[in-house]
Parts: C-alpha cells; structure tokens; sequence
C-alpha cells in the first residue's frame, strides 16, 4: 500500500470511528439503553464501577483485540487497535466539550432509532475496511469469518446478551427499547454494507435463447453460464441462462427480456457476496 493511500484509508477509518463516538455519546447515552455493544456494556457497567463509559470502553476492549489481532488476522488488527483507541479517546473528549450531555431529541425512543441509524452508518464504514470498533464488533467479525453469518446477524446476535443485561440497570422499558435496538441495528448495518453492493443472479428461459446470450455479451459485456434443462410436465429440452448483474444490468436486461420474448420464464435471486476472478469480455 502506497503512503497516499495508507492516509486514504485511515483517514476514512478515523472519520467512522467519530461517528460511532457521537452515536454513543449524543444518542446512546442520553437514552440510557444499552444497544448491544462494548459501549452499551461499559453504560450498564458505569453504574456499578466508578469509572467514566470511555475508561471502561478501553478496558473491555483489550482482551477481545488480542483475540481479533491472533484469529482475524494483522491487517484487521492493527487497524482495530487504533480504532480502539481513538474511540474512547474521541469519547472523552466529549465528555469535556459537552459536559452536560442531554437528549438531542429530547425522546428516548427517537435517541434509540437514531443511534442505530447514525451507528451503522460508521460500522459500515468500518468493516468494509476492514476494520471495527473493537469490543463486540470483532466478536461479529469472528462469526462472520468463520460461522458464515452476515455482519448484521452477526452483531444483532452478539449484541442481545448485553441489551438483555440491561434489565439490572433500566426499566421495562429501556430494556425494550436495547433488545429492538440491537436487532434493528443488525438490520439497518447489512443494509448499509450489502445495499450498494447486492447482486441479482438471473435464471432465463427462452425461445428467443441466442438472441438474448448476444444481448449479454455484446451489450451488457458480461458473461453467463448456459445449462441444459427440461420440463417435468411437457418433457421437452431448454436452454437456461444463468447471470449475475448490478441494478443498472439488471434494469437493462429486464427490459430487453420483456421486449424480445414477454413469455420467457425467468427467476430472480437476491445475492450478496460472490468469490470469483473477474474476467475481460471481448
């Protein structure tokens, strides 16, 4: 990596990790919920330990980096240790420039729906950086690496054992509001890091077989896999055309499917990560 680019990257690392920080302080905090999350950990546990979110933040998130820096890999991990530091770092610097931190929305229900979505917003930022803001997030990485789990899922699943452990702090309903949270977070963070990248993958069946194909690889420039298939009913033998295009394909071929051949049979699949080396089409 080039030094430009190093600054590049951890510029916009630096950049994420203040959002998570204002997430935390200027919605998390005020809300008094715990959405699942070493942050929403060190809130519950500041009631008991006399010591500021920020100071447990760093705690809590040394023995989990050491865990990230061995099994996710180096890249990941110095990355994370300097997340990990910046962000209770950034913390504690609000917590000096704004002392007497209140409710922006001045409802706790709205601080909630808005740390989820300001949140995301920085986690995504992060992970398709590789990199996190340390505590449960490697936790989600981990899952994600080697369990196969989106991100979102990932976290939301992560998350719920701390937001249920709000119980011996909140009330009712400030425990209602971690538990919705920390699902909701999962939710709006796989749309955030998929939303932009998601795929369709395309079944087609025509008579108009060949003309289609040509579409593909003289218009869109892509390439398809072809199969044989036959129908179970009438028995008779078919080609099928199977691709995976972005929405502007998508959209493109659509129209062309629907103007060439309205009667073709085609099957559409959300897909959201493909391992493959890509391919010049002449």
């Amino acid at each position: 990596m080039k030094t430009k680019e190093i600054i590049c990257e951890y510029t916009m690392i630096s950049f994420a990790t203040i959002i998570v920080a204002a997430a935390v302080y200027f919605f998390m905090i005020p809300a008094n919920v715990s959405v699942g999350s070493i942050s929403g950990l060190s809130l519950i546990l500041s009631n008991f330990i006399p010591l500021s979110v920020s100071a447990l933040t760093m705690i809590l998130n040394v023995g989990l980096l050491v865990v990230g820096f061995i099994l996710i890999g180096k890249d990941f991990g110095v990355k994370t240790v300097y997340t990990s530091i910046l962000l209770p770092t950034v913390m504690w610097i609000f917590e000096h420039v704004f002392p007497n931190n209140v409710s922006v929305t001045g409802d706790q229900t709205l601080d909630t729906v808005c740390y989820c979505f300001v949140v995301s917003i920085g986690l995504a930022m992060l992970f398709n950086r590789n990199a996190s803001s340390g505590g449960l997030d490697i936790v989600a990485k981990l899952m994600n690496k080697f369990l196969r789990f989106d991100l979102g899922k990932a976290m939301s699943m992560s998350g719920m054992a701390v937001a249920l452990s709000s119980i011996l702090v909140y009330d009712r309903k400030s425990v209602v509001l971690s538990i919705l949270g920390t699902y909701f977070c999962g939710i709006v963070l796989d749309h955030f890091i998929f939303g932009t990248t998601i795929k369709k993958r395309i079944c087609i069946i025509s008579e108009k077989h060949q003309q289609i194909l040509d579409f593909i690889i003289n218009t869109l420039h892509s390439g398809a896999s072809c199969y044989k298939a036959y129908g179970a009913y009438s028995g008779i033998e078919r080609d099928e055309i199977n691709i995976i295009v972005n929405k502007q394909e998508y959209k493109k071929l659509m129209d062309y499917i629907q103007k060439t051949d309205p009667d073709a049979f085609v099957t559409v699949y959300a897909v959201t990560e493909i391992m493959y080396k890509p391919k010049t089409v002449k």
